[in-house]
């Protein structure tokens, strides 16, 4: 058995019920809560004095713990997690959400990036948190793509595939690359795209970069470099294109300055897309919702948050991308967990019917 089947196992009527309450309290109101306010709300009626006993044996099993001398109690992460699996009541969500997403996410473009970009901002304004989404890699065949400079640091390379698919993916260019350097970069990217799909292009080039290398300056030559790694996927560690919506929502309610800092850290880190790979294949360890709290997930161990994450499917019901949303520990579960869910068997559904991903 599990540390949290162990656990709960190990809990009686009375702890289950106080443990219960003090979680449901804390992520109501952010608050610790006391023996004396538990003990009114109890179902069963008993005395503060033996529901701050209870509460010492929940803290003394690590499922709370107390911040403050006389502070009362809130769950910790393993407190958290013992209530997301054998508590956590996930309510079914409302037909008003439900028509927003339908609403926000149905069209008839074909454009698949369109609507994951959409799929973010919904999320990240239905939760009032940060949304991720993992978009899957485009297959089609490519019809024609551009590199646009944007700064000395930033470029933008315009993804056109035959399908009428346009992607845009933002970069950061090698140091110095000159206008004519970028133009010879797409220049010869075009020559040799044939219809190839993005993977088949990635072989390519490399082939193409070592028979005609003499061709190309070495900024030019780095930049196709770069660019086929940014598109192809050929690493193993690589993550699909990422999608961030909101980071507002979690910069404003965080009042801590500590707190702030590493919901900086983290955004730092999502921009660079470090370790992101790992997210698409814990969501493949499983069907639906996964909750991933703290240190359970490296990228957020710092952060003081959790991330409710779905993948979405293809057609053939292979997991192609996922859709989630990163806030506070201290979230109603129960209200995002199905809003994730249906956003993200919507998403599966629409692009089954407009591509062959």
């Amino acid at each position: 058995m599990s540390k949290i089947s162990d656990t709960y196992s190990a809990l009686d009527d009375r702890s289950r019920d106080v443990f219960r309450s003090v979680v449901e309290s804390y992520l109501e109101t952010g608050d610790p809560v006391g023996s004396r306010t538990l003990a009114r709300s109890l179902s069963e009626k008993v005395s503060a004095a033996t529901v701050r006993n209870t509460m010492q044996d929940l803290e003394h099993l690590g499922l709370l713990d107390s911040p403050h001398v006389s502070a009362g109690r809130i769950p910790t992460q393993l407190g958290l997690r013992l209530f997301l699996d054998g508590f956590l009541e996930v309510g079914q969500i409302s037909s008003s959400e439900r028509r927003e997403i339908e609403r926000s996410l149905d069209g008839d473009s074909p454009d698949i990036t369109a609507m994951l970009d959409r799929a973010g901002g919904l999320l990240s304004g239905l939760t009032h948190g940060a949304s991720l989404v993992l978009a899957p890699k485009v297959e089609a065949p490519i019809k024609h793509l551009e590199f646009v400079s944007l700064s000395s640091d930033r470029a933008l390379v315009v993804l056109v595939t035959a399908d009428g698919h346009v992607e845009n993916r933002l970069f950061t260019p090698p140091p110095g690359l000159t206008p004519s350097a970028m133009r010879e970069a797409a220049n010869f990217l075009n020559a040799v795209l044939e219809g190839r799909t993005l993977s088949e292009l990635g072989f390519v080039v490399r082939r193409e970069i070592d028979a005609r290398r003499a061709e190309l300056d070495a900024l030019a030559t780095q930049l196709v470099e770069d660019g086929t790694a940014i598109w192809t996927n050929t690493q193993e560690s690589e993550p699909a294109r990422l999608i961030v919506r909101g980071r507002a929502n979690l910069l404003e309610d965080d009042q801590n300055e500590a707190d702030l800092e590493r919901v900086r850290s983290l955004f730092d880190d999502l921009e660079r897309k470090r370790d992101l790979a790992q997210l698409l294949e814990l969501t493949e360890e499983g069907d639906g919702v996964r909750v991933f709290i703290g240190s359970e997930n490296k990228l957020f161990s710092l952060s003081g948050s959790s991330l409710v994450v779905s993948p979405y499917m293809n057609a053939e019901r292979k997991i192609i991308g996922a859709v989630g949303v990163i806030g506070p520990t201290r979230q109603n579960y129960g209200r995002i967990v199905p809003i994730v869910d249906y956003t993200a068997q919507l998403v599966g559904r629409l692009i089954s019917g407009r591509s062959e991903l």
